[in-house]
């Protein structure tokens, strides 16, 4: 019997191993998976590549696992934001290593890898610095860069509602990266806020398909003092 769910967040990282490329879902806060990376950050897996929209938010999150110095490179198209004090120092200090990437660069690049594309030209970033070293080309009369696809040992990801077979739904904005994320990890790790039994996902609901998950972690929704959520998508 297929059977994706392990009882927690811990059990579901122990096994990451120093240097592994991590890709964290998330856009900002939302569909930020705060519980794995949390258990990342108490597993105490260091050299970490990770892949990210931006580089961390204030102190939780991302930005604590930067603060713990367990990154050596991060690769996100938004590195510097009112409250990414924890990667301005790192990058200042010269302790962190940063590749940025334009954003629709960075979702394609990841999608390339789980589509298996040995990469793509686009004409974003021709020109500039980010260009620098990379393949060009003319294409009918305009000119490209050359984009290669980003792999990953694993995908940390939030999603809404998922079966123990790993079919996933996403509430909203919290969709974000998760869906192509899933697709390039060799793992992707998915916590859900319900678990439900087969066939209790409408199958057009499903937007990241089983076989591109390979751990389901149910985690409870935080409230607030307000009776609201910490975390809203």
């Amino acid at each position: 019997m297929i059977d994706k769910i392990f009882s927690s967040v811990e059990a579901a990282v122990a096994d990451v191993k120093d240097g592994a490329t991590v890709m964290i879902g998330g856009f900002g806060t939302a569909g930020l998976p705060n519980e794995l990376i949390d258990a990342l950050l108490a597993q105490g897996a260091r050299d970490l590549v990770i892949v990210n929209n931006n580089a961390g938010n204030g102190d939780t999150g991302l930005a604590a696992l930067l603060a713990a110095k367990r990154v050596r490179k991060i690769i996100c198209s938004f590195p510097r934001q009112a409250d990414s004090h924890h990667f301005d120092a790192l990058y200042r200090s010269k302790q962190i290593e940063l590749e940025l990437v334009p954003q629709g660069n960075l979702a394609e690049r990841i999608r390339a890898a789980g589509a298996g594309i040995g990469g793509f030209f686009t004409p974003t970033g021709y020109g500039t610095d980010l260009a620098k070293g990379r393949e060009t080309r003319e294409i009918d009369g305009r000119m490209y860069v050359f984009e290669s696809p980003i792999h990953a040992d694993l995908a940390l990801i939030r999603a809404e509602r998922g079966d123990r077979w790993g079919n996933l739904t996403y509430r909203m904005t919290a969709r974000n990266f998760g869906p192509v994320m899933a697709m390039a990890a060799r793992t992707t790790i998915a916590t859900v806020h319900e678990i439900v039994e087969l066939g209790g996902l409408d199958p057009e609901a499903v937007v990241t398909p089983g076989i591109f998950v390979q751990r389901v972690v149910k985690v409870d929704r935080v409230a607030t003092t307000a009776g609201g959520f910490k975390q809203v998508a």
